[in-house]
């Protein structure tokens, strides 16, 4: 039996939640690279993951977003990508300890291709460089997430692809009238059908407007492709309290949909900007795992 027929054996998976800010409150601090704490302190990233594991999920993600040579550029970091890839996925499956499958996150470059900001040829060697170092760390498959353009996600796909791992490819839909579109103007229909002629395992969406846009967005995936579909969706959108971000609905406000969610195809089923363990144990509590 194959990784995602074991997993997708007993459906909805529960994967994790977001990562950035349980980062803030144990002391990442504005503008510091979260992804180069998986060298300078682990022990931190690991009880992030750990946490994650405690509440429920039966797959986590790993610190390593930003962590392709294009976006590590930006700080400084370009040539530890390799170390802090094999890194972070270690981390994961040492905080996983055989409960949890480890799915490396796999996040956009930050440049745009159609500007001329990178070239195919950049991305694909960074991307490589990144899927091999996790593949090296230990995981067990690969998420190429939060994507807007979907040429740069099928050139992260193929490189994801060559490990010989299972791949999820997830874009983020948050644009146009009806908020159902990537920044680049693709349809759910459009991503998945090109996501998984490219070899995506798993397609989906993460991020976003909030979760519960997401139903008829996964709804729309579900019916363009036979593949498995990912939701990690936003706790709703963020509002700006005395300066800092706030998000303000409940955990038990976002499980809440997430029947609705069910019901629309989605086979994984997590959490994105917002979330926390606290929500995914309420997931938890909803799916019955």
């Amino acid at each position: 039996m194959s990784l995602l027929e074991e997993l997708l054996a007993a459906t909805p998976v529960l994967t994790d939640g977001a990562w950035g800010t349980q980062l803030q409150a144990r002391g990442l601090t504005p503008g510091e690279c979260p992804d180069q704490w998986n060298l300078s302190r682990p022990a931190e990233v690991e009880q992030v993951a750990r946490a994650y594991v405690e509440a429920g999920s039966r797959v986590i993600l790993s610190n390593t977003f930003g962590s392709n040579r294009v976006a590590l550029a930006g700080h400084g970091l370009a040539g530890q990508a390799a170390e802090i890839n094999r890194a972070g996925a270690a981390i994961s499956r040492r905080a996983a300890a055989g409960r949890a499958k480890v799915f490396a996150s796999i996040g956009p470059s930050g440049k745009l291709l159609m500007s001329g900001e990178t070239t195919e040829e950049e991305l694909r060697a960074a991307f490589s460089e990144q899927a091999r170092a996790l593949a090296e760390g230990g995981a067990d498959a690969l998420v190429v997430e939060t994507m807007s353009d979907l040429a740069e996600a099928k050139i992260a796909l193929e490189a994801a692809k060559s490990t010989g791992l299972p791949v999820v490819a997830c874009m983020v839909f948050d644009t146009g009238r009806n908020k159902d579109r990537t920044m680049m103007g693709a349809t759910p229909e459009q991503a998945a059908g090109e996501l998984a002629a490219c070899g995506a395992d798993v397609v989906g969406a993460n991020c976003g407007v909030g979760i519960e846009s997401y139903i008829a967005i996964c709804r729309r995936l579900k019916a363009a492709t036979g593949r498995p579909i990912w939701i990690k969706a936003n706790a709703g959108l963020p509002e700006l309290v005395d300066g800092k971000t706030v998000w303000k609905m409940t955990p038990e406000a976002f499980a809440g949909f997430v029947p609705q969610l069910i019901q629309a195809g989605a086979s994984f089923i997590g959490g994105c900007c917002g979330t926390s363990p606290e929500f995914i144990r309420a997931v938890a509590g909803v799916i019955g795992c």
